[in-house]
């Protein structure tokens, strides 16, 4: 009986050992808040909320899969998985897939899209490279380090792919900033990126009204994302539908929300994309002011408690991946809120561990098993 026992504790502590239960119990917690609003977003669309359980499912089987993989074995992978998701991203670019005037995908017998590779691949790359050079990094490095970064941020932005060319180049460059990059190249930029911004609101009617495209910078259509954020009443009926309609559904939930499954603007479609990037709107209509604070609460826990994981591994290379990752969830995370709330424009990015799908789950899943594997594998 003794033996068996051993045996049994020594298979899990084998299986599950030194997984990090702080961040399981704010996933999990995640997962139970999405379920109550895809459940309720659901109703009356072609929409089987036990495909989201099997999503989520597969997620946690990721997650466990690549925390098993340790931090050395993981930099071994950095590039080759940069290398080939470049390459996937030039032949979508030649040969790929065009859905809605958009070329993003490819057939290799599975149809799969590149672009969601290089979330993870990108921040792996960029640490092995400044983890190779951790003793010298010199200001060269960086530009090489932009360089990589680059490439295929502009392959995928070319697709057109903006929201995901965003979360790419956030990852990326969140591993480029924790490795030293000087705030004196980074605050004029965003000097000014910020004079541009109140340019474009300052003469906003003189930009939206003309017809002059903003190519080769943007196409047309991301023109018009902009100029219905500065004043969706322009066109209530079409472009400035999605803004107004998620705006009002978040106002209307006022304090304490209208209750799970009696959202007006949810349940009689009002809200488009509900059950994905929209899917903030739904919840906070039915759960209002104190659960939109819950749930900012679980972001900031999974936030901060990946940070700390991070800051408490040996290697350089862990301390940049797992900072990049964390706030590749902050990234996702507020780019969502913000263009549901009318802040920004509206670029098809899902809010994590809520929204409905596979692809992100695959990507999130990935960044969570490997902050997983940097909290076993510390003293390896």
């Amino acid at each position: 009986m003794l033996r068996e026992s051993f045996n049994i504790e020594t298979i899990f502590n084998k299986l599950f050992g030194g997984f990090d239960l702080v961040l399981l119990s704010i996933l999990f917690s995640l997962f139970a808040v999405s379920t109550v609003a895809i459940y309720s977003a659901a109703i009356g669309e072609n929409i089987n909320i036990s495909q989201h359980w099997r999503n989520v499912g597969l997620c946690f089987i990721l997650i466990w899969i690549v925390a098993q993989i340790p931090i050395y074995t993981l930099m071994k992978f950095a590039i080759p998985l940069y290398t080939i998701g470049v390459l996937l991203l030039i032949s979508v670019a030649m040969f790929g897939l065009v859905k809605k005037g958009a070329r993003r995908w490819i057939d290799l017998g599975v149809i799969i899209q590149p672009a969601e590779l290089m979330k993870i691949a990108m921040p792996l790359m960029l640490a092995w490279y400044f983890h190779k050079r951790e003793q010298f990094i010199r200001y060269w490095d960086f530009i090489v380090g932009l360089v990589i970064l680059l490439i295929p941020c502009i392959l995928i932005a070319k697709q057109p792919d903006l929201g995901t060319a965003i979360l790419v180049f956030a990852a990326g460059f969140y591993v480029i900033f924790f490795a030293g990059f000087s705030w004196k190249i980074i605050l004029p930029i965003l000097t000014l990126l910020i004079i541009c911004i109140f340019l474009i609101i300052t003469y906003q009617d003189n930009i939206c009204a003309s017809n002059q495209s903003w190519q080769p910078l943007f196409h047309d259509y991301q023109k018009y994302r902009v100029c219905t954020l500065l004043n969706p009443n322009t066109d209530p009926l079409g472009k400035g539908f999605h803004i107004l309609q998620s705006m009002i559904a978040i106002g209307s939930g006022g304090l304490s929300g209208k209750g799970w499954l009696k959202g007006t603007q949810t349940h009689l479609e009002f809200i488009p994309e509900k059950h994905t990037d929209f899917i903030f709107a739904v919840y906070s209509e039915e759960f209002g002011f104190i659960g939109n604070i819950v749930l900012l609460l679980l972001y900031s826990l999974l936030i901060f408690r990946s940070l700390y994981i991070a800051s408490k591994a040996n290697l350089l290379f862990s301390k940049l991946v797992g900072s990049a990752i964390a706030l590749m969830f902050f990234t996702y995370a507020f780019v969502n809120m913000s263009m549901v709330i009318g802040i920004l424009p509206v670029v098809g990015i899902p809010l994590p561990f809520m929204s409905y799908g596979g692809t992100a789950l695959v990507t999130l899943g990935m960044g969570i098993g490997i902050l997983m594997s940097i909290a076993r594998h510390n003293n390896n």
